[in-house]
């Protein structure tokens, strides 16, 4: 059986490090945590464009310490943008309307290039994988 694999969104992240805690009271942070301890051995996907969207989140401070998880497993694999891949991702912003941002686009063509499943809480984002025929899911529907 393949390994499996996930294209984790920065929101996830944002989840746990900020202990996030939804307007109903339900701990964000523990689903995500939840989410990580049950897929320890699958592969993570993330992008540079994953690491700037945090970059620009988090403090200087934070993001050095919270980019080195990244680079400690063999469990996180980075995935990287061809400029052919860019161009698609121009074109699919006009078909989606400008609906989602670039950048969740660019996610949308990492995660069908590494044929994992994206795994987010932004439900704009969570349709329009789905267009493109990928499976999109928060992280309690894998639990």
């Amino acid at each position: 059986m393949p390994k499996k694999s996930f294209y984790v969104d920065t929101c996830i992240y944002l989840n746990l490090w900020q202990k996030e805690i939804d307007k109903r009271g339900i701990k964000l942070w523990k689903i995500a945590q939840d989410f990580f301890e049950k897929y320890n051995d699958a592969t993570i996907c993330y992008s540079g464009f994953l690491l700037k969207e945090m970059q620009h989140i988090l403090t200087e401070e934070e993001f050095i310490k919270k980019r080195k998880l990244f680079n400690s497993s063999e469990n996180f694999e980075k995935i990287r943008l061809l400029s052919k891949e860019f161009n698609v991702a121009r074109k699919m912003e006009s078909e989606l309307d400008y609906e989602i941002s670039f950048f969740d686009i660019i996610h949308i063509i990492l995660t069908k290039k590494s044929k994992s499943i994206l795994v987010t809480r932004d439900r704009k984002l969570i349709l329009s994988a789905k267009k493109y025929e990928l499976i999109a899911k928060k992280p309690e529907e894998l639990l």
